[in-house]
């Protein structure tokens, strides 16, 4: 048994999404990460630029100002601060105050996402975003959206590790009895959590049924599989798909079937609200847009559902600070990802300084 007190610590020291390739452009964007209020913008030159949504001079978000080139000025007094966060001009006088400035934070794009970091900028290696390449590899096809979830990060990392909630919440679509009966098996190292679950010989869910018919005219039983795996602090991509039962999937030939993946990365927000970045991208029919247009409206739907389930329960929690919940058998991911998140928020903490 455990108590289930959310805790509010997310590492800073790490690449967080904070918009779709699309919505950044050269005009401003607030958006708060880690509880700390952001403004987005592109430069002329196409590159991204994160700074502190705070004007030096009285705090008035700056994404309340406007762009000039690339240059914003707030929309109080009219100070203008360059992409470095440096204040350039100050009306009515000549001289700077040297300590005007706000702070930019490390911003670059990658798999059709801009990440930030909002730690220690030193180490901000590009190297340590998330592999998530499927969204923009050529030989896959996909599509996705980004959803404000009233509801701490963590619950959303919870529900995506337990899929057995598809089989309840999802029962028209990708849901059935063999989710919630099949065994699974769980792998874990020091930054990631691994759920694998094979269902074979099973009757198709209504979802997999429809892809699978796009290929291979196919009405008997399949062999599905659910490969979810966590990367901390919050990032979970989960391997799927279906092929005709026996024909090898299990083995490694997927090559009778369809695979896709959901693609998941969370964005803290603030404590009780995060940003759920979300594609799924599939290897068949790629050059089919009606499929992805398809499959894109299909899987918001089924998110739709997990996010009136999530900020139910996290007003629940609110209601029940001190309740204590029992783990069960289908909680053994979700609760390594926390684990392994819990431990990289202390060890950032036993080294954490005022420069961050």
């Amino acid at each position: 048994m455990q108590s289930f007190t959310m805790n509010e610590s997310f590492p800073l020291n790490a690449w967080y999404a904070v918009a779709w390739d699309v919505e950044l452009k050269n005009e401003l964007l607030p958006r708060t990460i880690c509880n700390k209020p952001l403004v987005l913008y592109k430069k002329k030159d196409g590159s991204p630029v994160a700074l502190e949504d705070a004007c030096w001079h009285r705090l008035l978000p700056l994404s309340k100002g406007s762009l000039r080139g690339d240059t914003v000025i707030c929309g109080y007094h009219g100070l203008e601060y360059n992409s470095d966060g440096r204040c350039s001009y100050m009306p009515s006088q000549e001289t700077i105050n040297p300590s005007a400035c706000v702070r930019s934070y490390p911003i670059t794009l990658k798999y059709r996402f801009f990440w930030v970091w909002m730690g220690n900028p030193a180490l901000a290696d590009e190297a340590l975003i998330p592999d998530m390449h499927w969204n923009d590899d050529p030989d896959w096809a996909g599509d996705g959206q980004m959803i404000k979830v009233h509801c701490n990060y963590r619950l959303v990392v919870d529900n995506l590790m337990d899929l057995t909630h598809e089989t309840f919440v999802h029962s028209e679509s990708i849901g059935d009895r063999n989710v919630a009966e099949a065994p699974f098996d769980v792998h874990h190292e020091d930054k990631t959590a691994t759920v694998t679950r094979w269902m074979k010989g099973i009757k198709p869910p209504p979802f997999w049924k429809g892809q699978l018919n796009k290929i291979i005219n196919h009405d008997g039983e399949v062999d599905r599989w659910q490969i979810i795996k966590f990367e901390a602090p919050c990032t979970v991509n989960i391997d799927v798909g279906v092929a005709i039962s026996g024909t090898g999937a299990p083995e490694g030939d997927r090559s009778k079937g369809v695979n896709g993946y959901v693609l998941n990365t969370i964005t803290p927000s603030t404590n009780q609200t995060c940003l759920y970045f979300w594609a799924f991208s599939r290897n068949y029919n790629i050059k089919d847009q009606s499929n992805t247009t398809e499959l894109k409206n299909g899987v918001a739907r089924i998110f739709a559902q997990d996010e009136d389930i999530l900020e139910a329960q996290q007003k629940a929690i609110n209601e029940n600070p001190n309740r204590e919940f029992y783990n069960l058998n289908i909680d053994a991911g979700a609760m390594w990802a926390r684990r392994i998140t819990d431990n990289m928020v202390r060890k950032e903490l036993e080294t954490r300084t005022d420069a961050i």
